[in-house]
């Protein structure tokens, strides 16, 4: 450099640009570890400052300064939030050694406005913001719910406590005590009444005590310093965010990290009338009437569920399904489910899709006209119901929250999110968890558990990874169906039918004798595997109270039970759990 002065000038350009960028590379564009460095961080999707000193008159100068800066003379000359890095081989092994992370997310805390925003507040998105706040960091969670086309919405807490698990078992549980009052006779009570369902207290009850959780849920994210903000999020940037409330105001806010958890919605049929005249079980939990003859649209969980409880409440249902019930479950427990929803009343119409949905009526309810076609033939059938219900799955809620300004990939098929097992995104600093996750369980438990780690992860220096293998789950059909593990198909398709055992029993509760009903309608099954000492592979059980019997069970087979372990226990009697211990050789057991 010519003069002192000039020289001085260069030196705190070169600094004041160390010092302003996370990332800066003083590089050479026609040198291939310059490209090297250049492409890693393109990679991890971080913005690098790069000055091509080739490229620049005074470059032999800025050189000199580098040499007498830092030792090195050489390009690329790499540092990360004003450290020194050095050369391609030092960026490569910081990237394998974990440094290069937590040198970019040193300055993560100055730079950002929260260490973490959680874009979400159902069962994922609370968890995980509630233990990041714990581990002492800045949290905030926005949450919002787009009302239905019919105007519903609801308040903290996710789909299960406010459209889902919580309002649907307690539905369910609606429905069980009217058949425990048709019991009651037979053990003795005696009762003149006229007995009768209201449809109003339950929904009040039930939606009261889904108000107290959706308080409890705020009090306990103010009480953890949660910053929780009902507004819309999105991303601008992949550090930024637009939040917009119901009045249309915007504010923006930016995180070192970002965990998406928004869930999914029932999806529609893009059908004539559709969104104008059915609702979904988004609206369904707080009806404030009662939907009367019911037309339930779909063979899914939601579906059979739904159409379970309000024939058990003494509604006329009618489940139309396109093809099979409960896909991705094991189809012989599916069909004895399906079979005894029909022996108890509920009528099936199969093979066929609506076409179109007029109404005839309005009211509350009012009557509608349901067309719909078969999927074998050319055939046509209409019917009259006062409530049409959607229950054809759920779509993933990505597509409007600007995953493609912060570079996140989506599958395009279906919206879903994928992630390595650590729950992260393509893109380093966003994550995932809950429903919207490619190829995992859409789970409120699993949710919770993959939210907690995750933040245990990012802030709590653990290293235990969320397991998405046997978990135990229960469809609250009227004949409740409880599994853990796999299908008999899938065990078939993984291991072969020569290698595989399956032990099965029908079984009659003591509790349905007295009645005198369902005899020998219960039914459980383990599927083994030959090849690892008849290790149980897959558990499923057709019976009451599913999901208390599964949850042990669900237990036994992740610590990896085998069919001797489980014939060698000796079970509680009387109780249908115990089947489980005395279906060796397929023998009714009450």
């Amino acid at each position: 450099v010519e003069n002192d002065t000039g020289r001085n000038e260069l030196k705190s350009r070169i600094q004041g640009l160390i010092d302003s960028n996370q990332v800066m590379v003083f590089s050479k564009s026609y040198c291939p570890y310059c490209v090297k460095v250049k492409d890693l961080f393109k990679e991890l999707n971080v913005k690098c400052n790069v000055v091509e000193l080739d490229l620049i008159e005074d470059g032999p100068n800025y050189q000199d300064l580098l040499l007498e800066m830092t030792g090195q003379k050489t390009v690329p000359n790499v540092f990360i939030n004003k450290t020194h890095i050095g050369g391609c081989d030092k960026t490569m092994q910081a990237h394998k050694d974990g440094v290069l992370q937590q040198l970019l997310e040193s300055g993560d805390n100055e730079a950002y406005e929260y260490d973490l925003i959680v874009i979400g507040g159902g069962s994922g998105g609370l968890a995980c913001s509630k233990e990041a706040a714990m581990l002492g960091k800045k949290v905030m969670v926005l949450d919002y719910v787009v009302p239905t086309p019919k105007g519903t919405t609801w308040g903290l807490g996710g789909t299960c406590v406010n459209v889902g698990c919580i309002p649907k078992k307690l539905m369910h549980q609606t429905a069980l005590l009217g058949t425990a009052m048709q019991d009651a006779r037979k053990f003795g009570w005696e009762f003149n009444e006229t007995v009768k369902h209201n449809w109003e207290t339950m929904t009040t009850a039930v939606n009261n005590y889904i108000g107290s959780l959706n308080w409890g849920y705020r009090v306990a994210l103010r009480d953890k310093n949660v910053n929780y903000v009902n507004s819309y999020a999105e991303f601008i940037e992949p550090h930024k965010i637009k939040a917009t409330n119901k009045r249309k105001k915007e504010t923006f806010h930016t995180a070192a990290k970002f965990v998406i958890a928004t869930g999914e919605r029932p999806r529609y049929l893009g059908i004539p009338g559709d969104k104008e005249y059915c609702i979904t079980s988004d609206d369904l939990f707080s009806l404030p009437y009662c939907p009367g003859k019911t037309l339930v649209i779909g063979a899914s969980y939601v579906a059979l569920e739904c159409g379970g409880f309000l024939a058990g409440i003494g509604l006329d249902v009618t489940v139309m399904v396109r093809s099979i019930l409960l896909r991705g479950f094991d189809q012989d427990m599916a069909n004895r489910a399906g079979e005894h929803m029909e022996e108890h009343g509920v009528k099936f119409i199969r093979k066929f899709v609506p076409v179109k949905v007029e109404e005839l009526e309005a009211g509350t309810p009012g009557r509608l006209k349901v067309t719909a076609k078969s999927t074998e033939t050319d055939e046509i059938i209409e019917g009259e119901y006062n409530t049409v219900l959607i229950a054809v799955g759920r779509d993933a809620c990505t597509d409007k929250i600007g995953l493609d300004k912060a570079g996140v990939k989506v599958n395009p098929k279906n919206g879903k999110i994928p992630v390595n097992d650590e729950e992260q995104t393509n893109v380093p600093h966003i994550y995932a968890v809950g429903d919207i996750l490619e190829g995992k369980w859409e789970l409120t438990p699993v949710a919770i558990q993959a939210g907690k780690l995750l933040a245990r992860r990012l802030y709590g220096g653990s290293t235990v990874k969320c397991d998405y293998i046997n978990v135990p789950t229960t469809v609250f059909t009227p004949l409740e169906y409880g599994s853990c593990g796999l299908s008999e198909e899938r065990a078939i398709e993984l291991y072969g039918q020569d290698n595989i055992d399956v032990y099965h029993s029908l079984f009659w509760p003591l509790e349905f004798t007295v009645p005198g009903r369902d005899n020998n309608r219960c039914y459980s099954k383990i599927i083994c595997n030959k090849l690892d000492s008849e290790r149980v592979i897959g558990f499923h059980y057709l019976g009451p109270n599913a999901g208390e019997v599964t949850q042990g069970f669900g237990a036994a087979i992740k610590c990896g039970v085998t069919k001797e372990q489980l014939s060698t226990t000796i079970g509680i009697h009387p109780t249908c759990a115990e089947v489980k211990q005395c279906s060796v050789t397929s023998e009714v057991f009450f």
